[in-house]
C-alpha cells in the first residue's frame, strides 16, 4: 500500500500575508485557517479548536489573497515540514467555499 498524505479541513481564513512570488516566479500565499467542531473521540464529544499555519502557490494563492478574512471555505491538500522548520505546513491543492 503506498503511504498517503490526504488533508480535508473545514476552516476560516484567520490571517493571510502579502502575496510573494517564488525564485522561479510562481505565486505564493502564506496563512493561517482557524478550525472548530465537534469531534467524537473514545465515545466522548468534545470541542476542538485548532489554527494551522498553510501555503498555496500559483492561481489557486493569488484566489485566495482576494478572500475576505474570516469567510469560511473547505480546504483539501496535503502536510509537510519545510526545510529547517519543526513544524507542519498544510498545503492547499484545492478549496470550495461553504
Amino acid at each position: 500500500m503506498e503511504p498517503r498524505n490526504s488533508v480535508t479541513l473545514t476552516a476560516c481564513i484567520a490571517e493571510t500575508k502579502p502575496l510573494r512570488y517564488t525564485p522561479a516566479g510562481l505565486p505564493a500565499l502564506d496563512l493561517k485557517l482557524e478550525h472548530g467542531s465537534k469531534q467524537s473521540e473514545a465515545g466522548v464529544q468534545r470541542d476542538v479548536a485548532a489554527v494551522v499555519k498553510a501555503v498555496a502557490f500559483g492561481a489557486l494563492a493569488e484566489r485566495l489573497a482576494r478572500q475576505a478574512l474570516g469567510s469560511l471555505w473547505t480546504f483539501q491538500g496535503f502536510l509537510a515540514t519545510p526545510r529547517n522548520a519543526k513544524t507542519l505546513v498544510f498545503h492547499v491543492q484545492d478549496i470550495q467555499q461553504d
